[in-house]
């Protein structure tokens, strides 16, 4: 039966309701959210006084930081209701999502409503994360039991990846097959098949991992801010780390899923680990409960010089302030950009930073060994739910796959810990590793077989650096791939991903080979952010020295690079994610097609750092504001919206917003729910565009300037603002520069003018800002501290 879901229903409005709601608004869905009568309106009559209480919980979740919402304007698809009046409505819904409180009894209440209503084959989930599935089945009909399995989506629901679809031996084989394949494509979830076991997966390893840490810091006598400075990204998990994540997750969800694996796994082998420590039933008693109650392991306190954050103390359980923890071997591995090196250099630091990372490891990996399998027969499911739920860059058997597994289980057992049979077998067999990488496809180790299969879906989750050993051409930050099918791949690692020579030369190079030996190039990579600029380091080094012929050197080379992109004989396709900005965007703006993930954040921020962007990205927002002219309204309104993105350093939030900005076009360019799709996507529309015939575009010389009567009216506005308050006096001046360029010069008239021509004001204009003091110190401030001063 071939199925889509046109509207669903989601039922119970809080913070994981609301934002389940606003998710499939986002992606195009009608939602009807209900919720119970707001109370003391039992007897009203008026829907608005009836539904206060879901109506204020959407409201709540819309204004929420970060948006759960791609853009504002995707909420009007969600209409709002209550369960008294509203739920008959669930009869015209594909999808029914329950989402009310964690008690099993009211669950149960609320389907025996959902049974009068709902019409046969609608699809029931729930939202539990830790109710067995099969337990909120008991009672129904066939057909409900049929169409019913678990659906745990994370906090917060647009950010957060996982999916985890839990099945009840009731539940149709087939239904299981739609929700993994459409919360993968539609929804952009990592959608991973869990067992109805307690927690399922990634909260059973997630909460492991925390508690485990919880009793290694006791042991070591580690303090809160060390463990943070230990869990964080220097490791590849969130900046949010251990305890962070606690206080934003909330203390007492912690500690009720903790007792409910210690209380509902009785054969776990390592259940004392889930036993709460002493302080830990302080906190929960003295209501400390993270974020929700305003403090647990942190509180934010307002000092004399403003707010504060200060840490507790777990020994005398009084607050004070934060320290930085120094570790010897953390800070050698800061500069490492490599995530798998660094991981390997603290496994085997000699410091107590190398022995609480082994500790934390050896309790990991052989809890990790006896899971399989239990709460999963394949590995890398777990893997996918931890990357995708807990926000770790590698999973835990690749984590051990990094620090080597032969090695690590002979240490693992001279400390005491114990592994899984299958591990041992695994070894005695000659496999070593838990995933290797054959023709571009990562295989993953079956401990059934024992042998190596292919992870399903590896056509559709394109990873480039799977096609190492086709690498065409490379230097020391740039790797070309033949990615097959006749289609080149390119990836730079630098820090941050900033395109600096080595990045152009990699465009040039690739370019050059794409056009000779294969039929388009897609540019992509898999790091954090997709890049964060151009190199402004080596720009302030080339100012502050006033190599100025060098810049005018470099920032050419820029400006080629990016029409190299434009103008080549073979299509290119870009793949952006996470931050995109600056030069960065510039690259994008200059490709035949994005396919850009629905995460992407991506602006033309130069102005923030007493610039205007120099390697294109004015000229093609002046091209574009000059194509979207109308007769039937003035010409500089197209112009100023333009102007007034790059002058306010406008970064898009989502891929739907840049959409909306007009930095993705409209028919041409493309946004690819999961992100893991996007360079797959990229590679097709490359051999798409290039089976239809794709001929090199010409260099446009018909680009409307507007001269004098434009300039005016952006001086006009700039100086408003600078009066209002709202742009101090460097910021005129780099307002004003580029205006002039927006506007093609001091023209007496209207004019079509050349991308070279207005490409050579914007290099004009660049060099003569590099050359201000308050734009160094600017360029300075960032790269010191991450952030421009405001001068």
């Amino acid at each position: 039966m071939k199925r889509s879901i046109k509207k669903i229903a989601v039922l119970g409005s809080g913070v994981m309701g609301s934002r389940i709601a606003c998710h499939f608004a986002g992606i195009g869905v009608q939602v009807l959210l209900l919720d119970m009568v707001a109370k003391g309106a039992e007897e009203s009559s008026k829907p608005a006084e009836r539904n206060k209480l879901v109506n204020d919980a959407l409201q709540a979740a819309i204004k929420s930081n970060p948006s759960p919402v791609y853009s504002k304007s995707v909420t009007k698809r969600i209409t709002t209701g209550n369960f008294d009046d509203n739920m008959k409505d669930i009869a015209h819904c594909d999808w029914i999502i329950e989402v009310v409180v964690e008690r099993l009894d009211i669950k149960q209440q609320i389907y025996t409503r959902v049974e009068q209503f709902r019409k046969p084959g609608t699809l029931v989930t729930s939202n539990t994360s830790g109710i067995p599935i099969h337990m909120m089945a008991e009672g129904r009909s066939e057909d409900f039991k049929k169409h019913f399995c678990g659906s745990h989506f994370f906090n917060p629901p647009r950010y957060l990846r996982l999916l985890e679809i839990i099945p009840t031996p009731h539940t149709d084989p087939e239904i299981v097959d739609f929700l993994m394949h459409y919360g993968d494509l539609y929804l952009g979830k990592t959608t991973v098949l869990c067992k109805d076991t307690p927690a399922f997966i990634a909260n059973r390893i997630g909460v492991f991992s925390i508690m485990s840490i919880f009793h290694i810091m006791d042991k070591l006598g580690l303090g809160i801010d060390e463990i943070d400075a230990l869990t964080g990204p220097i490791i590849g998990r969130p900046k949010s780390a251990t305890f962070r994540t606690a206080d934003v997750v909330g203390i007492d969800t912690l500690v009720k899923v903790a007792k409910g694996v210690a209380d509902n796994c009785s054969t776990d082998e390592a259940k004392a680990i889930f036993n709460i420590p002493a302080w830990l039933e302080t906190l929960v008693t003295n209501n400390w409960l993270g974020d929700k109650t305003g403090q647990g392991f942190f509180k934010k306190i307002k000092s004399a010089e403003g707010k504060e954050i200060q840490t507790l103390n777990l020994k005398t359980m009084e607050y004070g302030p934060r320290n930085k923890p120094k570790f010897q071997s953390l800070e050698a591995a800061k500069p490492v950009e490599d995530l798998k090196q660094r991981i390997k250099m603290l496994s085997a630091a000699g410091d107590k930073a190398g022995e609480f990372y082994r500790a934390f490891h050896f309790s990991l990996f052989s809890y990790i060994s006896f899971r399989i399998p239990e709460i999963s027969d394949e590995i890398y499911r777990v893997d996918d739910a931890m990357m995708a739920g807990f926000g770790w860059e590698i999973g835990a058997f690749e984590s051990w796959d990094t620090v080597g597994v032969k090695e690590t289980v002979a240490a693992m057992k001279a400390a005491g810990h114990t592994v899984a049979p299958w591990i041992d077998e695994m070894l005695a067999g000659g496999a070593t590793s838990f995933y290797k990488v054959e023709n571009g496809r990562r295989m993953f180790y079956d401990q059934t077989s024992k042998s190596y299969k292919a992870i399903p879906g590896g056509e559709s989750f394109l990873v480039m650096s799977h096609h190492k050993d086709k690498t065409v051409w490379k230097n020391s930050a740039c790797r070309l791939y033949d990615l097959g099918d006749g289609v080149a791949g390119l990836e730079w690692s630098t820090k941050m991903n900033s395109i600096g020579g080595e990045v152009l030369e990699g465009l040039n190079k690739s370019i050059a080979i794409a056009e000779e030996k294969f039929k388009g190039l897609v540019i992509g990579n898999e790091g954090p952010n997709f890049s964060a600029g151009a190199n402004v380091g080596m720009i302030f080094m080339l100012a502050i020295e006033q190599e100025y012929d060098e810049l005018d050197m470099a920032i050419r080379m820029f400006q080629n690079t990016m029409m190299r992109v434009r103008y080549s004989s073979v299509p290119v396709a870009i793949a952006p994610h996470g931050l995109t900005l600056g030069g960065g965007c510039e690259m994008n703006l200059h490709a035949d097609k994005i396919c850009a993930a629905a995460e992407t954040y991506i602006g033309l921020v130069e102005l923030g750092v007493g610039l205007i962007p120099g390697g294109g990205g004015t000229k093609e927002f002046v091209l574009r504001a000059a194509d979207e002219m109308h007769e039937d309204e003035p010409e500089t309104i197209t112009l100023k919206n333009r102007f007034l993105s790059i002058a306010t350093a406008k970064v898009a939030t989502s891929a739907q917003e840049a959409l909306e900005m007009g930095i993705l076009r409209k028919g041409a360019d493309e946004i690819v729910m999961n992100i893991g799709r996007r360079i797959a996507e990229a590679k097709k529309s490359v051999i798409e565009l290039y089976d239809s015939g794709y001929t090199t575009p010409i260099q446009r010389n018909d680009i409307k300037v507007l001269g004098r009567s434009a300039l005016g009216a952006l001086y006009a506005g700039i100086n408003g603002m600078w009066r209002g308050g709202y742009a101090t006096d460097h910021d005129v001046v780099v307002a004003k520069k580029l205006a002039y360029v927006m506007c093609g010069g001091d023209l007496s008239e209207p004019t079509n003018v050349t991308e070279q021509y207005l490409l050579d004001l914007e290099r004009e204009a660049f060099l003569s800002l590099c050359g201000e003091r308050k734009t160094l110190e600017r360029i300075q401030s960032v790269l010191k501290s991450g952030r421009p001063v405001r001068n």
